[in-house]
């Protein structure tokens, strides 16, 4: 057996903490580090002594993490995304914010509320893209529901490259009862589809909550009803719809745009 970093001996039978959740990959596990994330313990690959690791481990040394140093096959046993870059951290499971918390992250930085609220995302990567195009928009947090859709795992974790760990993700039971409550904070609401008005026609500053549907079926009916206006992207190609994170980019960013504007 090999001596981790305290002297101990590994014999990779410990138990791990209570909903652990793993963080694969080297961006992942560094961001994470940086952003203070309480990180149980390493798995580093045996061997592995490039630029990055060592900055994982010394990482791990400042926060007094454990490394424990296992061969490859066992890192390809531990991982849930077949990614793991030679290195998997382990934390606690990550924690769904409250919708005030979304809206405290809003007061802090003296910005009119921008929230993403995702109808039924089913595929992690999308998930994973859209909480990291999110944090780089200045979203001030994502709203996902609890039944029919992805939520915070490994994958999720991993794609949105470190952005999980800065932007608060909300999960509520209804999105389309949730949308009726934010209104009743001053919100309003424009959801993603084809057969809307152009997103440059439409008023996208002040208090805004972007929703992005389901990446085969959109935006379901109830939810968009629910909606204020409905925004199509212009597209000039021979094919009629983007991937739901690609969507979610694009109107994001139109929302940056506007804002930037009104100032």
């Amino acid at each position: 057996m090999k001596p981790n970093s305290k002297g101990k001996a590994f014999s990779g039978r410990e138990e791990l903490p209570e909903n652990a959740t793993y963080i694969e990959g080297r961006n992942a596990v560094l961001e994470a580090f940086r952003s203070e994330k309480t990180i149980d313990r390493i798995y580093v690959q045996d061997g592995l002594q490039d630029g990055p690791i060592l900055t994982i481990k010394r990482e791990a040394k400042k926060q007094d993490a454990m490394i424990k140093y296992v061969d490859k096959e066992r890192l390809d046993q531990m991982s849930q995304t077949g990614k793991h870059q030679g290195v998997i951290a382990v934390a606690a499971a990550y924690r769904y914010a409250e919708l005030d918390e979304l809206f405290a992250k809003a007061e802090q930085k003296g910005e009119p509320p921008f929230f993403i609220l995702l109808d039924e995302i089913e595929d992690p990567h999308n998930l994973g893209a859209i909480i990291r195009t999110a944090n780089l928009a200045g979203a001030h947090g994502v709203i996902i529901p609890k039944n029919r859709a992805v939520g915070l795992t490994a994958t999720v974790a991993r794609t949105s490259a470190g952005a999980l760990n800065y932007t608060p993700v909300a999960k509520v039971t209804n999105i389309a009862q949730t949308i009726e409550e934010l209104k009743q904070r001053g919100m309003w609401f424009v959801c993603a589809d084809m057969g809307g008005e152009r997103m440059y026609d439409l008023n996208l500053t002040g208090s805004i909550g972007l929703v992005i549907g389901n990446e085969g079926s959109g935006v379901s009916r109830l939810v968009k009803e629910k909606c204020d206006m409905i925004a199509s992207i212009p597209m000039k190609g021979d094919i009629d719809s983007l991937n739901a994170s690609v969507a979610a980019g694009i109107l994001s960013y139109e929302i940056v745009r506007q804002r930037l504007g009104a100032k």
